[in-house]
């Protein structure tokens, strides 16, 4: 190690923060500067001459980790007004400088060196936590902030936060999520009065502006645990979401009084239960988990049909599992291929308003609209291929979403 040290001080003036990363994963309880100290010292006493501070520019960070206090100040400044518990600084390092350090690690064999960036991160960090009384946190920070050292800036990340909840959707004809206009792509045109949208609101909408003005929130995202028609409504307990609210200002709000202002906002429209905050790493969990669903359909059929031979029908469906290709109606949005799904329970509630009402549950991914009509024989069996004559859904409401045993809640 003294004779690699040696070398080291040969390439020119370093400072003790830079001599000491070199050896940075060595030994424990040490500064980098207490590292880079010692070392120095050491090559003294060995040699037996006259020890030498370090003087002058560092040829490898340029006396960047002199500045460690400057940058803590500046972090300070940038993150004012922001409500945040935990941070994490990152840093961009020129690349001369990175080239620096790299080409002693090759030229040297190091094996234990710590790069200029992680330092600058844990000390920047430190001195951060100091002024704010906030901590770090390496996994789910409220907050990230880049040092760019090149462009001399700092630049804040205000990552989003997420709420956990379900929904009801009480009237036909709102999309779940927002959908850009169909004629202009969103830019804005006549046909859709230059609103950029093809319906004047959404599910993620009605639920998000309230929350947004709250926290002072870019935007919302709703992430939902499966999706329902446009025309279908979503009652009975709800279903699943996760809320993102892009770089919130504030992040602590009482999640009553959020519930509150979305259903006082959306009344009659959707409501909302708002049951805690939630991770990132939830949102693919509750995408990626399969959950059964069940509907309850009012559907017509052409011709007479007693109740009896309904059931007799009904009864051929129950349990078995259905070939469906890709339904016609959303072909152009899904791939083309047949999928299989389970039909788990079928029953007819009796007549409503002309119509029989039934009662599905089904696996998910299974086309109801198409069970019942058989989309020109792409799902068989199907109620139509049954009877022998057309039947059609005229309405269609979501009641249970009902989460399977390995799901994320």
């Amino acid at each position: 190690m003294i004779e690699q040290v040696k070398a080291i001080l040969g390439y020119g003036e370093i400072c003790d923060h830079c001599l000491g990363r070199f050896y940075g994963k060595l030994s424990f309880g040490l500064t980098n500067v207490e590292r880079g100290h010692a070392l120095r010292v050491a090559v003294a006493l060995d040699a037996n001459e006259p020890y030498h501070p370090a003087a002058g520019t560092c040829w490898v960070c340029n006396n960047l980790l002199d500045q460690v206090e400057t940058w803590a100040e500046r972090v300070t400044a940038a993150l004012e007004g922001l409500e945040y518990s935990t941070f994490l600084i990152g840093t961009r390092v020129p690349p001369m400088l990175t080239e620096s350090e790299e080409m002693v690690w090759s030229d040297q064999s190091l094996r234990s060196p710590e790069p200029l960036k992680s330092e600058m991160n844990r000390e920047v960090g430190k001195a951060v936590s100091v002024r704010t009384g906030r901590v770090v946190d390496f996994k789910h920070p409220d907050v990230v902030v880049i040092l760019d050292i090149t462009g001399d800036r700092v630049e804040v990340q205000v990552n989003p936060v997420f709420i956990y909840g379900r929904y009801q959707k009480f009237e036909r004809g709102i999309p779940q999520t927002h959908w850009d206009c169909r004629a202009c792509h969103g830019r804005g045109c006549e046909t859709c009065n230059f609103t950029g949208k093809q319906y004047a609101d959404s599910v993620e909408e009605l639920i998000g502006r309230p929350v947004m003005d709250a926290l002072k929130a870019t935007g919302a995202v709703l992430h939902g645990a499966g999706r329902e028609d446009i025309d279908a409504r979503m009652i009975g307990t709800g279903r699943p979401f996760i809320l993102e609210l892009d770089t919130p200002q504030i992040r602590s709000a009482d999640l009553k009084e959020l519930e509150l202002a979305v259903n006082t906002a959306a009344a009659g429209r959707v409501a909302v239960e708002f049951d805690r905050w939630a991770l990132r790493t939830e949102v693919e969990t509750l995408k990626s988990n399969k959950a059964h669903k069940k509907y309850r359909i009012l559907i017509e059929v052409e011709g007479d049909l007693s109740e009896d031979e309904l059931n007799l029908a009904l009864n051929r469906l129950q349990g078995v599992t259905i070939h469906q290709r890709t339904p016609r109606r959303v072909a152009h949005r899904r791939a083309d291929k047949i999928r299989e799904r389970d039909v788990l329970e079928i029953r007819c509630l009796g007549i409503e308003e002309g119509r029989y009402s039934i009662e599905v549950l089904g696996e998910a991914g299974l086309y109801i609209k198409e069970l019942i009509s058989g989309d020109d024989g792409r799902t068989r069996p199907s109620l139509t291929e049954i009877l022998g004559r057309p039947a059609q859904v005229t309405s269609l409401d979501v009641v249970l979403v009902e989460e399977m045993a390995n799901g994320g809640e």
